[in-house]
């Protein structure tokens, strides 16, 4: 297993893209939670990463409301099929984390979903930012939930509850 990362500017800070075996398989921000050390992004090598971070240039444009990359999501069987149902979350707009539970199949696991969420290694290309709270509240995001609210207003995405405040409980996500 070949591990390879690059930084890159966003309008929500630094990026740090990491490939494996030339594919991609992190996308992490600063201060991420859940973040990985940095150690085990192996080499620095711009490489791999043209298309990402073409990509994500077109998207930050607001040119590019879907994501059409190779992408490697590793984590448990469950973990891939709650990124899987992120990917279906189109531009703009949201999903409670007990719509993607029902929508799993699994209505009484949306805490499982939010966890599951907030391993989320490959961030705004599978959007978990899209995923509020019930009734339309910001709950956590391993981001910051400043960019969270950021990343969705970006995308037009109309929340029905105001922004909460920082509290412990969003530190479960």
């Amino acid at each position: 297993m070949h591990r390879q990362h690059t930084l890159i500017d966003s309008p929500y800070g630094t990026l740090t893209l990491v490939a494996t075996d030339g594919v991609l398989s992190g996308l992490y921000m600063t201060e991420q939670r859940h973040r990985p050390p940095e150690e085990t992004f192996g080499d620095r090598d711009a490489g791999p990463f043209d298309a990402t971070i073409d990509q994500l240039e077109a998207y930050f444009a607001g040119e590019l409301t879907e994501f059409d990359l190779p992408m490697r999501l590793d984590g448990t069987p469950f973990q891939r099929t709650v990124w899987q149902q992120l990917r279906l979350i189109p531009y703009g707009e949201t999903r409670t984390y007990g719509q993607l539970a029902t929508a799993l199949g699994k209505p009484n696991a949306s805490r499982a979903v939010g966890l599951a969420n907030g391993k989320n290694p490959i961030g705004v290309i599978v959007p978990c930012h899209r995923v509020i709270g019930a009734g339309g509240s910001l709950t956590g995001y391993g981001g910051g939930l400043d960019r969270k609210q950021r990343l969705l207003a970006f995308e037009g995405a109309v929340l029905t509850a105001p922004v909460p405040a920082v509290t412990h409980a969003d530190a479960l996500f």
